[in-house]
Parts: structure tokens; C-alpha cells; sequence
């Protein structure tokens, strides 16, 4: 069941947003890498991205941001229309009423546009720092977010006890001056909750949409992967009686975008590409977690068969703008319609054609992509 079946359509176009796990070279200053990762969230607002997302690491020197609420917390009164969102808070390495109490200043430092990305997080060696490496993490993480929400849901005194946490204010509270209370986010009765989906027909996307949760599809998984999200958030959807609205599903995508075709391949497919740096790392990371599966055509294929040329050859969108807005229309071809298109941020190893791609992205490839496609529509009846 493909998105583009749908009835009753409300015309709107796709929309163009940001998100960004950024893999820089691990000796390049942390500094610069902060300074040029702010830099491109606080362009993608100027250029009228509709939301962006960072995620976050602390074990990884090239995937240096290690906190994507502090990350956030830097650009609130710097951006002014942008939506912007976790991508994602591991819930498995935190504690659920930490969580509950940043999350909530955070959407009031936005003024309401915070969006709450979740996932129980997929870097190895973050879960052996955090002492959770052999733990049931699916487990952690459905537990953390359900503690979270409730505390957003109760008031004060607060007891929950579960399996790995205990939230409890009975104690020590002294409401009448504010003692042991937790603050609750200012969209109530909370903010819109997103999960990544990494996994060809993940189940975590049937569940999250039963529970409201709308997903993003990784930018590492390929184009018959992430079409396989789509039939899993329906039949979530259906399970919960919501409607199951394309405009509602983000895939990330990586995208380069130049004047001209030569600079375009270059940068984006050459040795000294920041792209072909990026699945590089990531396909290593893979490798040796056995997950090479993602970047698979077919799941028969031997681990050893997968090159680097073929993934950064599928995965990367590049060209001209004529030739990006082809590509991801023909893309678009192969999943079904989507609300969102996540332009998938990478190092910026030359900061001046990193920015022209954005903004050529924004003025140039979006509107062509709109003007062709059929419009996105709200998914009034399926059939």
C-alpha cells in the first residue's frame, strides 16, 4: 500500500527540513565542527526549512555533538521560524525524570516549536560507557519514554517504579513553595514525539504510530528499505483509528546540489568527498556490528560484496538542481509520497559549496520538485 493512494487530498507541497548526525574528520578542531554544525541549522531557518533535527553521541570523535539538547538549547534565540527537534535522545543513557525536565525548558525556551525525537540509540559504544550494552535497550527505552510522559501527565508528589528507574518526590516535596515539582513542556500535553527508523520494515514504526508517534527514515537505508516503512506506520495507524497522513512521514536523504555537474560529483563522490567520508565511517560502524543488511539491495547478498562505490553510488543525491529535483522526484517514485524531505547534513570541508547547496536546495531544487509532483495530501480515506 503505497502513501499516493490516498483520497481527499489537501494540496500542499513536499517540505524541505534538516537533520544531521554530523561526521566530521577526528582531527579537525571540535570548535570548528560546533561553530559550522550551528552555522547550518541557523541557515536552514534563514532559508525557510520547515524543521531540523541533530543528533547525539559521547563516544564518538567524529560524531561529536554530545548532547543534542545542549546543541538546541544554542540555537533558541537564535532562530526564528524553524521547528527543530532531537535526532534523537537515546533514552537507554539517561535518566527518565532528566529527560522529562530538559525536554520541558527546552519546548519553553522555543517557544513551542521543539520537536522530541526518541530512540533507544544505535551506537555501540555509548551503551557500554552507559553501562546498558547487554540490557534489553528496547525494553530501557519504552520504560524511559513512558516514565517521561507520565510525569508530564501527573502532578506532584510523583512515584513510579519500574524496572530500571524509580521517579519519586513523596519525600521530600513541599508544593505550597514549588518543591518537588517538575515542570511540564508548554505543548501540551506534550510535544510531537518522532522516531528514526533504521531497520527495513521496522516494527518500531507500526508501534510508535499506534502511539501517535509519527517516524523519519534514515538516510543510510536503501530506497527499498525506507518503502518499506510506509505499509508499517498504516498499519499502526489503523491499530490506533488515526488517519495515516503522508505528510506525516520524514525520510532523510543525502543531497549535494552545485552549479554544475563536475563540482557536484566531485564533492560529493570523490576521494576527498565529505559525503563519501560520511558512509564511510558509518559503513565500518556497520561492518563490524554485523547491520551491513541497510545497505543491501538484496538481504542474500554477502557482507563482503558491499563496496563503498555502490552505497555512496544509491545513497547519494547529486547534480545540478534540474538533475536533484529529477532524482528525487524518481526517488520519490520508488517510496510513495512523504511530507518531508530531510536534508541529510555532513562536514562542511568547503564551507562556501556546503552552503550553496543548501541554499540552491531551498531557491531552486524544492520549488522544481513541487511543480512536478503530485501534491502531498491528507490521507482521508485509503484506498
Amino acid at each position: 500500500m503505497l502513501p499516493d493512494k490516498i483520497a481527499n487530498k489537501k494540496e500542499r507541497g513536499m517540505e524541505a527540513g534538516f537533520f544531521t548526525m554530523p561526521i566530521h574528520p577526528v582531527e579537525k578542531d571540535w570548535r570548528l565542527c560546533l561553530k559550522e554544525d550551528r552555522e547550518a541549522f541557523l541557515l536552514a531557518d534563514e532559508l525557510g526549512f520547515n524543521e531540523a533535527y541533530v543528533g547525539e553521541h559521547v563516544t564518538d570523535k567524529a560524531e561529536n555533538i554530545t548532547s543534542c539538547t545542549m546543541f538546541i538549547a544554542s540555537l533558541a534565540a537564535e532562530t526564528k521560524n524553524i521547528r527543530l527537534g532531537t535526532g534523537t535522545v537515546n533514552m537507554p543513557n539517561a535518566h527518565p525524570a532528566n529527560v522529562a525536565a530538559q525536554i520541558a525548558m527546552l519546548d519553553h525556551m522555543l517557544d513551542g516549536r521543539f520537536m522530541f525525537g526518541i530512540s533507544p540509540g544505535g551506537l555501540a559504544s555509548d551503551a557500554e560507557v552507559f553501562g546498558n550494552l547487554d540490557a534489553n535497550r528496547n525494553e530501557m527505552f519504552l520504560e524511559c519514554i513512558n516514565m517521561v510522559l507520565e510525569i508530564w501527565k501527573r502532578e506532584s508528589p510523583y512515584n513510579l517504579e519500574g524496572k530500571y528507574w524509580t521517579v519519586s518526590t513523596e519525600r521530600t516535596s513541599l508544593t505550597d513553595i514549588g518543591q518537588g515539582i517538575m515542570p511540564k513542556p508548554l505543548q501540551r500535553p506534550h510535544p510531537p514525539i518522532i522516531v528514526t527508523a533504521v531497520a527495513p520494515f521496522s516494527k518500531g514504526v507500526t508501534e510508535a504510530a499506534a502511539r501517535g508517534w509519527d517516524p523519519i527514515s534514515a538516510n543510510f537505508l536503501m530506497p527499498k528499505w525506507v518503502a518499506s516503512h510506509w505499509p508499517k506506520y498504516v498499519e499502526g495507524c489503523e491499530r490506533a483509528g488515526r488517519p495515516a497522513d503522508p505528510a506525516n512521514w520524514r525520510v532523510a536523504k543525502s543531497v549535494f546540489v552545485a552549479d554544475d555537474l563536475k563540482t557536484a560529483e566531485a564533492y560529493a563522490k570523490g576521494p576527498d568527498s565529505p559525503y563519501r567520508f560520511y558512509y564511510s565511517q558509518l559503513l565500518t560502524k556497520m561492518r563490524k556490528h554485523n547491520r551491513v543488511e541497510l545497505f543491501k539491495n538484496d538481504r542474500d547478498m554477502p557482507d563482503d560484496a558491499v563496496t563503498l562505490d555502490d552505497v555512496c553510488d544509491e545513497l547519494i543525491i547529486w547534480g545540478t538542481p534540474d538533475k536533484v529535483a529529477d532524482d528525487i522526484l524518481a526517488f520519490q517514485e520508488k517510496v510513495g509520497t512523504f511530507g518531508t524531505l530531510l536534508y541529510a547534513g555532513k562536514d562542511w570541508s568547503d564551507p562556501k559549496l556546503a552552503r550553496n547547496s543548501m541554499i540552491l536546495t531551498a531557491e531552486k531544487v524544492m520549488p522544481k520538485v513541487n511543480a512536478a509532483a503530485a501534491p502531498v495530501g491528507e490521507l482521508a480515506a485509503v484506498t
